[in-house]
């Protein structure tokens, strides 16, 4: 999270650009997001450059050919603030818009397709000179430092909140992509991708756990590179700035398409993705209702509802393969509502699916953007069953304070003991209702009506308290009493 010195740094940021003529406040992040991925490619290029110095060889896929050296950070951001303007608008910019169009066949990758729209929208030299001034002041070196800015950035759009579009906390994610642990073989889907944050998460635990597979030949990097990794979003700046991020991780083609995930006009040109992946990861925008009529028909069918937290596991069971898994974000209403809807949903991933864990999530993991208690569901699609017994788990804490600020707590998080306990679930079958978590057996889920809350579940450990017969209450109470009216007494003479 961002705090202090850094936080400051990006407020003025912020200022310096909304002074300057950049009102709309997406406009702010997407042209700050251009800016750090060209700030980013050149330290990328930097670091292969080293690694070439150390081995003694030719660069290894330079960012930058030998004549576009001028067009690195490092150099424009030497320039008098006139000419910085003229290299960036006219050399810099189209030369990003084009990263991608020689490295696939016909139409380019998907990040160059984004990026035709792309438009640089820095008003003035001044303008620019001093955004790019402020932003070489923050180091990158960390990782995650470009997702806090995100973050923070994100959270002071009014409508974050309404749009969806707030980005999950990156502990969160790791849990749930560790959980599932994705391996080589694996098609991964985020049908609500966003900046892409699931996608990155699984892309680099391939890297770290499977590495030497992912990298072993032509064949599986290419695999790696434009086969394993897809998203779907409806707002192009996202899909810009997801597109940003997946090739700053390393990956140079992902499949990021515009679609909106729910439609039944997208769904209809969609229909190769029927069974086409064998993991779901994602937070799906918890919107409320949509139009009945512009939703997709096949997911109605599933199940007869306006709520896109529903909807939306009905097009996760449909993008699943048959022994696909998913991990996803759900709201706390998702597990217990009343209306037929839920209960048929919750029936279908109970019965003709098997539901694996539910991880139970504090209100304050969302926070500053909302409030809502919200879930973790871990589940394989099968189409026969399987569900034998259900994981709860309590998590308390992540690692935050659970207000709007946010405030780091390293020493307080649950999330290494929830993976410690999910990856050793055999012993997890010999806990009680009143430890932190436990398996409930399917047909008890099933009495329940297909409820999954976790408080329907588990148990309270009360210690007695044992208090004073009420006659010796009484007498200690006639002693009070009696010592209250020698005070008053002794008081009343000394006025006297």
């Amino acid at each position: 999270m961002i705090t202090g010195e850094l936080k400051s740094k990006i407020d003025r940021i912020w200022d310096t650009m909304w002074s300057g003529g950049i009102s709309n406040p997406l406009s702010v992040i997407e042209q700050l997001t251009y800016l750090l991925f060209i700030k980013e490619l050149d330290e990328l290029h930097t670091r292969k450059e080293r690694k070439a110095a150390r081995l003694g060889k030719p660069i290894d896929e330079p960012v930058f050919a030998a004549d576009q050296d001028d067009l690195r950070w490092s150099r424009f951001k030497e320039l008098a603030p006139e000419q910085m303007f003229e290299t960036v608008r006219d050399r810099v910019f189209p030369f990003i818009k084009s990263l991608g169009y020689a490295e696939s066949a016909e139409e380019g990758s998907t990040y160059s397709h984004h990026m035709q729209d792309a438009l640089f929208m820095m008003p003035t030299a001044r303008v620019l000179a001093n955004v790019v001034d402020q932003l070489d002041d923050i180091d990158m070196a960390d990782r995650d430092t470009k997702g806090d800015l995100y973050e923070y950035m994100l959270g002071k759009i009014a409508t974050a909140g309404q749009n969806g579009q707030f980005r999950t906390p990156r502990h969160i994610i790791k849990l749930m992509v560790d959980m599932t642990a994705p391996t080589p073989d694996d098609v991964i889907c985020d049908p609500a991708c966003g900046t892409a944050g699931f996608l990155v998460a699984a892309s680099e635990h391939l890297v770290e756990h499977h590495g030497d597979r992912i990298y072993k030949d032509a064949q599986a990097r290419r695999r790696f590179n434009e086969c394993t990794f897809h998203g779907y979003d409806f707002d192009n700046t996202m899909l810009r700035i997801g597109s940003m991020n997946m090739r700053l991780h390393g990956i140079e083609n992902p499949d990021i398409r515009y679609r909106d995930s729910l439609a039944q006009t997208d769904l209809a040109v969609a229909g190769n993705d029927v069974e086409r992946y064998s993991l779901v990861l994602a937070n799906p925008p918890f919107a409320g209702s949509l139009d009945y009529e512009s939703t997709a028909k096949d997911l109605q069918q599933v199940v007869k509802t306006k709520k896109t937290e529903l909807l939306f596991i009905a097009l996760f069971l449909r993008l699943l393969q048959t022994g696909g898994r998913a991990a996803v974000i759900v709201p706390d209403g998702v597990l217990f509502g009343s209306s037929k809807a839920h209960k048929t949903l919750r029936r279908i991933l109970v019965e003709e699916q098997k539901l694996e864990a539910i991880v139970s999530m504090p209100s304050g993991v969302f926070k500053p953007y909302a409030g809502v208690s919200t879930a973790i569901l871990i589940f394989t699609k099968t189409n026969s069953g399987g569900t034998d017994d259900i994981w709860f788990y309590d998590m308390q804490t992540d690692g935050y304070s659970l207000d709007d600020k946010r405030t780091p707590q390293p020493d307080n998080s649950d999330l290494a003991d929830i993976l410690a306990r999910w990856r050793n679930r055999e012993a997890e079958l010999k806990r009680v209702r009143t430890d932190q978590s436990f398996f409930v057996p399917k047909n008890e889920v099933a009495g329940n009506d297909y409820d999954l809350s976790i408080s329907r579940y588990q148990e309270v450990a009360y210690e007695p308290v044992e208090y004073d017969p009420p006659t010796v209450i009484l007498k200690r109470l006639g002693k009070m009493e009696a010592e209250i009216q020698r005070g008053m007494e002794e008081l009343e003479e000394m006025l006297m």
